[in-house]
């Protein structure tokens, strides 16, 4: 029997971070019925493997799985391959085009390899709902979506949007919300989670599940994070994500770019850390007991660690610190190679002995540290480009060497010439 702590205690946990939960009172009445009897929530999350890697914005939802899984609950992880065919349409303006089976297949794969550096698999349910919708009739699915009506699903947000602009709506489209609902039924969810667009797809559960004589299920939502620029949602479209399979070091310098307010926003739902510990750190921020940076840094160590492992963040804490602290180059600086004639000055102003003259903006551009010399003489006259560790703001340098450590920003690449 599972040893589940105090009620107050799981629900404090279990709200950190959360944006939504309908109901709370239901939420309590439940886990305390739990720790009476000894019998553990069923908690259900969906994923429709509906592309191979994830970033951290997709973790946030799988963190509060294991918040629940922590508390000593049923933790089911669904794999939506029967649903992944459909494609959701949230926030979709056009039709998704449907997966074939091999891309679910492979993609589930992935997405359970990447799951696991979170959730404990040993103590997580892996369902497909392939399972129960494989033995549905043509008949059983009729009588499943005649319970609901077309104008209840033009009440969703993005539907109501694409038909009142008279984009098309897919027939099957629709049913996404009804099999998502079903999903619950199948699975006798006590709780399901979802991120803040997804409302509209959870209570469909609650309907289904009343009206199949269960206990409608509580409805969790998580938020949808900013990503590293703190304005748009962290997605691959922005440029603004961090993945979860990125090398240790990318994904801690991009942690230690955001900024002190967003990180605080990283702990609360990218971590396990209790909200009494965050507020305590916000305190010592503001007073100066503790300094915003140590904190970060913290915060990019526990994220690495969670993808990597401890001797790999402190490894990449290491090397940021040699980057941006000491001014040193760290030993795993990427090299790339650079051809002389494309980056060099004209003759005539040219001839220093036998030396010669790199026209520096070129060189930022031909490094890809910048997308284009207005680009990279902008970043120059700020003071931002820095030669052999020297900040250079001339718009041309004598190379005395082959090689030379080219500094922009926060990046850097040791430049070999050819």
């Amino acid at each position: 029997m599972p040893n589940f702590p105090p009620v107050d205690e799981q629900l404090a946990y279990i709200k950190k971070g959360a944006a939504e939960i309908i109901r709370e009172s239901d939420l309590r009445q439940r886990l305390e019925k739990s720790y009476k009897t000894g019998k553990p929530l069923r908690v259900k999350a969906g994923f429709d493997p509906t592309a191979p890697d994830l970033h951290l914005g997709h973790t946030v939802l799988i963190r509060k799985l294991k918040h629940f899984q922590d508390m000593g609950h049923t933790v089911i992880f669904l794999i939506g391959d029967f649903t992944g065919m459909i494609g959701d349409p949230t926030g979709r303006q056009v039709t998704r085009p449907p997966l074939t089976r091999e891309e679910i297949d492979r993609n589930a794969e992935t997405y359970k390899a990447q799951v696991f550096k979170i959730l404990d698999p040993q103590k997580t349910l892996v369902e497909f709902n392939s399972r129960w919708f494989s033995k549905l009739t043509i008949e059983d699915f009729i009588r499943l979506v005649a319970k609901f009506t077309v104008s209840q699903m033009l009440e969703r947000e993005d539907f109501h949007k694409r038909f009142q602009e008279e984009k098309p709506i897919a027939m099957h489209e629709l049913l996404y919300p009804v099999c998502q609902g079903y999903d619950s039924v199948a699975l006798e969810a006590d709780v399901e989670l979802g991120g803040t667009d997804q409302k509209f797809n959870l209570l469909m559960g609650r309907v289904l599940q009343k009206d199949y004589g269960q206990l409608p299920q509580i409805v969790l939502t998580t938020p949808l994070i900013e990503g590293t620029d703190g304005v748009q949602k962290m997605s691959k479209s922005y440029g603004n994500y961090i993945g979860i399979t990125e090398p240790p070091q990318e994904i801690y310098g991009k942690v230690m770019s955001i900024s002190d307010e967003l990180m605080w926003r990283y702990y609360e739902v990218l971590t396990d850390v209790s909200g009494t510990e965050i507020e305590q750190m916000k305190k010592d921020a503001a007073t100066g007991k503790q300094h915003p940076m140590a904190l970060k840094k913290a915060l990019a160590r526990r994220i690495v660690q969670d993808f990597h492992s401890s001797e790999a963040a402190t490894a990449a804490e290491e090397n940021w610190s040699k980057q941006f602290q000491r001014d040193e180059v760290p030993e795993d600086v990427e090299t790339q190679t650079v051809q002389i004639d494309s980056v060099k000055a004209s003759e005539e102003i040219q001839g220093v002995g036998l030396r010669p003259v790199i026209r520096v903006d070129k060189l930022v551009v031909q490094a890809g540290l910048a997308a284009s010399t207005t680009e990279a003489q902008r970043k120059r006259k700020e003071g931002a480009v820095r030669i052999n560790d020297k900040a250079f703001e001339a718009h041309m340098v004598i190379l005395d060497s082959q090689e030379l450590v080219l500094r922009v920003g926060k990046r850097i690449k040791r430049i070999k010439f050819v």
